[in-house]
């Protein structure tokens, strides 16, 4: 067999189901090879991003890799966005590009640049193929790197003549090892500090979502009601509907979360990426106790230097300190959680403030996802764009579970939504998919909805209009008193779906709202719904989070 026969070989052996992207002249051995598979689809997409953001949902909804794949050259430029947004927000993927013939290679030629050290800052690895005998044990390293905590984007390059040499080799046999966990001596210490603490608080970050991580955080809670405030990605890593669920923080502003945070003598962070929320927002004097548990060891940062670090299978480190608490007696514990309490009754207020708008020709942000919350069930899953609809939605859209609202929040690209919906709807067919973009992100990958079309998937998108980059006027605002010229034009929506084949809605009055994401869930293919969105809350919510004060 040849060289790029062996490739696919070893993808499958990896459990490889799907590979998105776009093939070029320099990847067609690969092609043909991938097309004999039984085991690996491949899903032909518009532009090499959408499918990175692809392979970016894939994993983080089942843990394990998605390929996206480019040619070389443009194709590989056009996947990196993707590819570094997923190994910020620590989602597996393999990124396989081709690459020119190996004999010409070291001097200037058509398109040719040097795509894996391009690859390199964005990946946890990237290497190239040069000798078709290796590929086993790249392959093998590649998915074991993509999948070890904490997880993230790997890159293969296959040069064409390469792909085309005769090998003979096998795939190597996939063998997973148990991830190390932490020793009894710092999980007692551990405990000893959350014993001595009186208004302790979690901060809990990606790695929560987990799904054991989450089943034990969730334990440990019940057994302490120590609450828990979630980065944007962590949403549902506890029931919203729990006592000790404190809703979300990470607004460059002070929310209301934040006042359990202030009001904390120990902030437990656990599986917390700095790269969501710096802890200069939570810890500006530095004069937190922090306890930190984690995959990895604590990122060096003068406003985040725990008194302890537990570092470890996170899931196992919880189960650990349950077993403790259990030991203790949960009841034994002395807290003053008066604080939280207080956060969450005042949170759940706010949630519920605009419930029932019946604005005409503007819906409010704060409606809009509230109705989208009502609508959708426990398990259904909403994906966010970037842009101010972000903001809302990190802040008003609550969760029962884990992984049920997928949000950029490390790398936070644009454009991320709808090919993002496309994987859910792949991985998820029984559930209802909504994807919540800006009208600037949807449009720069709106080419993906002939995907959506062609794969005949169920999934919405809700697109908010606004006529301008909402999120850049935001900042603006807050920081000059002004903007910018950051407005545009947009297309005449429900026609433009209609071409795609896709159903569409606009609606006007909030009143419709619910009815509308119903009909559109209720609708064979995919749907868009376009509502025109009030972005005069953004400047109110400013002037209300500028004078919050805490209430107990």
């Amino acid at each position: 067999m040849k060289a790029s026969d062996l490739m696919v070989q070893c993808l499958e052996e990896e459990g490889i189901e799907y590979i998105f992207g776009v093939p070029g002249e320099e990847n067609a051995d690969f092609m043909m090879s991938l097309e004999k598979s039984e085991k690996i689809k491949f899903i032909l997409t518009r532009h090499e991003q959408g499918a990175a953001f692809m392979a970016e949902i894939y994993g983080r909804l089942t843990g394990n890799p998605a390929g996206c794949l480019g040619t070389l050259g443009p194709g590989a430029t056009n996947l990196i966005t993707g590819v570094a947004d997923s190994n910020m927000d620590r989602a597996p993927m393999l990124v396989l590009t081709g690459q020119g013939a190996s004999t010409r290679l070291h001097k200037e030629s058509h398109q040719v640049m040097d795509v894996v050290g391009m690859f390199e800052p964005v990946t946890k690895w990237a290497t190239t193929v040069w000798h078709p005998e290796n590929i086993p044990e790249i392959v093998r390293k590649a998915v074991r790197l993509a999948r070890t905590e904490k997880p993230g984007a790997v890159h293969i390059e296959l040069p064409e003549d390469i792909a085309k040499l005769p090998v003979d080799k096998a795939p190597l046999t996939v063998r997973k090892a148990r991830r190390p966990v932490p020793a009894d001596k710092i999980m007692d210490q551990a405990f000893e500090q959350i014993k001595n603490a009186k208004r302790p608080i979690i901060i809990a970050g990606n790695g929560c979502i987990r799904t054991r991580a989450s089943k034990q955080l969730r334990l440990l809670c019940e057994k302490t009601g120590i609450g828990v405030v979630s980065t944007f990605m962590a949403k549902g890593c506890v029931d919203m509907d729990a006592d000790y669920c404190l809703y979300t923080i990470g607004l460059g502003a002070k929310d209301i979360p934040a006042c359990a945070v202030d009001a904390a003598d120990l902030v437990i962070t656990l599986g917390y990426d700095m790269v969501e929320y710096h802890p200069k927002l939570w810890n500006g004097d530095q004069s937190k106790n922090i306890l930190h548990i984690d995959f990895l060891p604590a990122e060096i940062d003068e406003h985040y230097h725990p008194e302890t670090e537990v570092v470890g299978d996170l899931a196992h480190a919880l189960w650990m300190l349950n077993e403790r608490i259990e030991a203790h007696g949960g009841d034994k514990l002395d807290f003053d959680l008066s604080q939280q309490a207080a956060v969450r009754r005042d949170m759940s207020e706010e949630l519920a403030k605009h419930k029932d708008d019946d604005t005409e020709g503007s819906i409010r942000p704060q409606k809009a996802l509230w109705d989208a919350r009502a609508v959708m069930g426990p398990n259904d899953i909403a994906l966010s764009d970037v842009g101010a609809h972000k903001m809302w939605i990190a802040r008003h859209f609550q969760c029962n579970e884990p992984n049920t609202c997928l949000i950029p929040n490390g790398f936070c690209s644009m454009g991320f939504a709808l090919p993002g919906a496309i994987a859910a709807s792949i991985v998820h067919p029984d559930r209802n998919i909504l994807a919540i973009s800006g009208d600037a992100g949807f449009m720069m990958n709106m080419q993906e909805m002939e995907t959506a079309r062609r794969l005949n998937l169920n999934l919405t998108v809700m697109v908010w209009d606004d006529g301008g980059y909402g999120l850049i006027k935001w900042k603006q605002e807050n920081e000059f008193g002004k903007h910018t010229d950051l407005d545009f034009g947009n297309p005449h929506w429900v026609p433009l779906a209609e071409s795609f084949g896709w159903h569409a809605q606009r609606v006007d009055n909030s009143r419709d709202l619910q009815g509308a994401i119903k009909n559109a869930f209720e609708t064979d293919g995919p749907s868009l719904i376009v509502i025109p969105i009030d972005y005069s809350e953004n400047k109110k919510l400013t002037e209300r989070l500028g004078e919050l004060t805490c209430s107990i």
